[in-house]
């Protein structure tokens, strides 16, 4: 297999800015030789655009195309279990954005049709495949003493960068039944996840499965699983939290929250005895803008504090180099199913947390 023949399902902004042109810019290593979406305007804007010949608005109808070898599911997170497992059961294997899902159940059957089917499945955490960050990970591992960790992602919304650097299609061509459907669906998936919540920690709940999936997917990695939560709080509607983390000989500070400054600080330190590492990321909607690690280091009388930048090279360029290996040449993904459920799982335990302390 010389080409990933792909298909991809969700024509919104992030396939949009990101992953077409990704795509394109990997044309040696992929063909984009499907679309899906509900908005037939979007499919035939970008069909047109990208040249793709088979347009479909069903996932599951586009997933029996016989000569695709891969779907890469982008759309609204409350319909990606129902996507990718039809892309399994017909033997393509998937690459999914996060959040792979919303619900613990969701994944095992994910995890479950995997492994019927033999096909591969990598959960698309493209800051874990920055070049930076894995830099870290290994940068962490050397130090003898781990104090504190502070995971933070204060972030302004999306839309402050994407309005002043890229063009976005959007059409109104979709049904009211769509939309109602979307949010029922929505509405079910988070009661089954976290139980009866008041409105606010079921915001916290999606905050967490979106913005929050990034950050503590990439502490998991970098410090493994935590002993407990504890204690975690939520204000403004769900869209700020806090939490305290406990590990063996150190804690985690974890922050987060979305507001309309344009600006975006997200970035996880790890404090040793005499030596801290910092990842630091930028927006991913204005591409080629750097992850780098700053390192922070006393030795005998001298201290230094020192940029690395590996590349100007994106994570998402980065992440699908990756997944074309994961699919021709067998290499087993890092981002497994059985990975994002650790996230399901960390987020249940955050807003059990919440709920003790509203009461």
């Amino acid at each position: 297999m010389s080409k990933i023949k792909l298909g991809i399902v969700g024509l919104g902004e992030v396939a949009q800015i990101i992953h077409f042109p990704v795509l394109e810019s990997l044309s040696e290593r992929y063909e984009i030789a499907a679309i899906c979406d509900i908005s037939p305007k979007l499919l035939e804007v970008i069909g047109d655009r990208y040249h793709v010949p088979n347009r479909y608005v069903d996932a599951a109808e586009m997933a029996s195309l016989p000569e695709l070898d891969a779907v890469l599911i982008c759309n609204s997170d409350e319909y990606h279990a129902d996507c990718v497992i039809a892309a399994l059961q017909n033997k393509k294997h998937v690459l999914i954005e996060k959040p792979m899902c919303l619900t613990l159940q969701e994944a095992d059957d994910i995890i479950r049709v995997r492994d019927e089917m033999g096909v591969k499945v990598m959960v698309g955490y493209m800051r874990r495949y920055a070049p930076a960050f894995v830099q870290m990970v290994e940068e962490v591992k050397k130090l003898d003493t781990i104090n504190y960790v502070r995971v933070r992602d204060i972030i302004g919304g999306n839309h402050l960068f994407i309005d002043q650097s890229s063009k976005v299609h959007r059409f109104d061509d979709i049904s009211e039944h769509a939309k109602s459907d979307r949010a029922d669906r929505a509405a079910k998936l988070v009661k089954d996840a976290i139980g009866e919540a008041p409105v606010d920690l079921r915001s916290a709940y999606r905050l967490l499965c979106g913005l929050g999936s990034h950050d503590l997917s990439a502490m998991r990695e970098v410090i493994g699983f935590p002993k407990r939560v504890v204690s975690a709080r939520q204000w403004n509607n769900g869209r700020f939290m806090s939490a305290i983390l406990e590990y063996d000989g150190f804690h985690v500070t974890y922050e987060t929250g979305i507001d309309n400054i344009r600006r975006f600080d997200a970035h996880i330190e790890v404090y040793g005895d005499n030596k801290s590492l910092k990842v630091q990321y930028n927006t991913p909607y204005m591409r080629h803008l750097p992850t780098t690690l700053q390192v922070n280091e006393t030795n005998g009388e001298a201290y230094s504090e020192t940029v690395v930048r590996p590349t100007f090279k994106d994570a998402y360029t980065c992440q699908f180099e990756y997944f074309y290996d994961v699919v021709v040449n067998g290499l087993t993904p890092k981002t497994t199913p059985e990975d994002a459920k650790e996230d399901l799982q960390l987020f249940r335990m955050l807003i059990e947390a919440m709920q003790i302390a509203d009461n």
